[in-house]
């Protein structure tokens, strides 16, 4: 049975049951609307930047990110770095607990990142470790998740070892997938483990509700070493796959902040909120991916004339009302020393591109009395589906039969994540990290994050060389190298365009800091 109720109420209700005996006092909630419900909050099985807003607030990794998405220290108060770059070792703080009481030790990050690593989690993550000593054989079944190159030297002394220097190493261990998780509480529990009432975290925040569909309720956790300056005692995350009703809520107070807004209202939403409108440079790239390993859109070929035909200027400018930037490339310009690598068709007008397109189409057997048929999968949002909509119009006069299927964000992911039948789908990277290996790691064999099933030879051992390079210059050029063969000549993604953030943020709210990772733990927010 599905009980339905006012969000609005429901809050006023909590608010009421915050005051104090006296009345003097009232709990401080941030209503914080996100984009999506997580398809779960075991930080080792999520994928999404909707479930990693709400784990932040829940653990801490090793290192953190500040309220400019900088990194310091997090469950690791220092580390040091051997001379040869590929030992750390990490001293925790010390005192620091889990929200149940008991310590937070050494021996903790060795069990999660082992669970990580280890074939039977089936973490789409996995591979976050592979610059880890056996993370890849281990997650390839080669060699036994004891075997990762982690180990505790005491309770409060964590090493890491590495197959080579890797620059973004520490700017890694920001992810959620690295988090640790509370063995005793899984061992216990099994799956249970994340449900309100049993999630032992280490973070600001701990659970206290979820309702699928209406709300996430996490409250101030008073166990977290710096809980005194946490301002939010109750954070809300409530999901808003409808940003239009989102935009409601925000005007009706109902929502403090929302990372997202429907940007064919842009104009209306920019005149009616002013600077709470926030838009600014997102380093990700939104992207379709073809189910390289199904006919025919293994044709690679195809695929090409598929991305030629689609006008990205007319994305960017009509549908995304300029808050976006046109893509030929997966990883976005920006990142310093690297040279992104384009189609070779980035530099055509529109017209010439279509032309090829329809050339190629007509090489390969397609035209008026063999329409090629074309299924564009797209999760929920506006944005989303003006955007399939467009290209379906746009590839209509080449004899490309575009048929539309949208599904909510959990179910869209989760069929993309099990590899399971569709065509073409929609997705979108965000960076994990600032480096260009954090975009071209899902062209790997193997990946979690491989939705197209991509899988060539010469690509990996592009990316192993990457890996093993003992200078940056030299990296970075194997790396590029890497996205000449895996993006601009075999589309093991087809990049459409550069992410902007676009979020609103009440003014009520204080401690917002812009910054390209979109980035703003609740931690550092405090409310008026």
């Amino acid at each position: 049975m599905v009980v339905q109720f006012s969000l609005k109420s429901w809050l006023v209700g909590c608010s009421m049951l915050a005051m104090t005996a006296t009345g003097a006092f009232a709990e401080v909630v941030y209503n914080r609307g996100n984009s999506a419900d997580p398809e779960s909050l075991d930080p080792h099985k999520t994928s999404t930047v909707y479930e990693a807003n709400i784990l932040r607030d829940l653990f801490m990794g090793l290192m953190t990110q500040d309220a400019k998405a900088e990194v310091q220290p997090g469950a690791a108060e220092s580390y040091t770095v051997s001379a040869d770059g590929k030992t750390y070792t990490f001293k925790l703080r010390k005192g620091a607990l889990w929200s149940d009481g008991s310590p937070v030790t050494a021996d903790d990050f060795v069990y999660s990142w082992r669970r990580l690593v280890d074939p039977a989690t089936a973490a789409e993550y996995a591979y976050m470790l592979a610059p880890v000593v056996n993370g890849e054989d281990i997650t390839a079944g080669k060699k036994k998740p004891d075997e990762l190159g982690v180990k505790a030297i005491d309770a409060e002394t964590f090493e890491v070892t590495l197959n080579a220097p890797t620059p973004y190493f520490l700017e890694m261990l920001t992810h959620q997938s690295t988090y640790p998780v509370n063995k005793a509480s899984i061992d216990k529990l099994g799956a249970d483990f994340v449900k309100p009432g049993n999630l032992v975290s280490n973070g600001a925040f701990v659970l206290k509700e979820f309702v699928p569909n209406d709300h996430i309720k996490l409250t101030k956790n008073d166990k977290f070493y710096d809980a005194a300056n946490v301002k939010i005692d109750v954070v809300n995350f409530v999901p808003t796959e409808d940003r239009s009703t989102a935009m409601k809520r925000f005007e009706a107070g109902e929502l403090d902040s929302n990372d997202d807004l429907p940007t064919e209202q842009l104009a209306d939403i920019k005149a009616k909120f002013g600077d709470q409108v926030r838009i600014g440079p997102y380093l990700g790239t939104y992207y379709y991916a073809f189910k390289t390993d199904k006919a025919p859109w293994d044709n690679v070929k195809l695929r090409h004339a598929v991305s030629m035909a689609i006008d990205r200027d007319y994305l960017a400018e009509k549908v995304w009302q300029n808050t976006m930037i046109p893509a030929y490339s997966f990883v976005p310009p920006g990142i310093t020393g690297y040279e992104t690598r384009t189609t070779d068709y980035a530099e055509k007008s529109q017209l010439d591109r279509e032309d090829e397109a329809k050339k190629v189409l007509t090489e390969l057997g397609y035209g008026p009395d063999k329409p090629l048929k074309m299924e564009i999968r797209f999760n929920t949002s506006e944005n989303h589906k003006n955007t399939a909509v467009a290209i379906q119009e746009q590839l209509k006069p080449l004899g490309i039969e575009v048929s539309l299927v949208n599904t909510d964000t959990k179910t869209h992911y989760g069929l993309l994540e099990q590899h399971g039948d569709f065509d073409i789908a929609r997705a979108g990277w965000i960076a994990d990290y600032k480096d260009p290996e954090n975009f071209l790691a899902l062209c790997k064999t193997g990946t979690g994050n491989n939705y197209a099933v991509y899988s060539n030879k010469e690509y990996d051992d592009l990316m192993a060389k990457a890996a093993a390079a003992t200078t940056p210059a030299d990296r970075m050029k194997l790396l590029s190298d890497a996205e000449a063969v895996g993006v601009a000549r075999d589309l093991c993604v087809v990049p459409l365009l550069y992410y902007s953030y676009h979020d609103l943020v009440s003014n009520k709210l204080k401690g917002w800091e812009d910054n390209v990772m979109d980035v703003h733990p609740t931690r550092y927010l405090s409310k008026e």
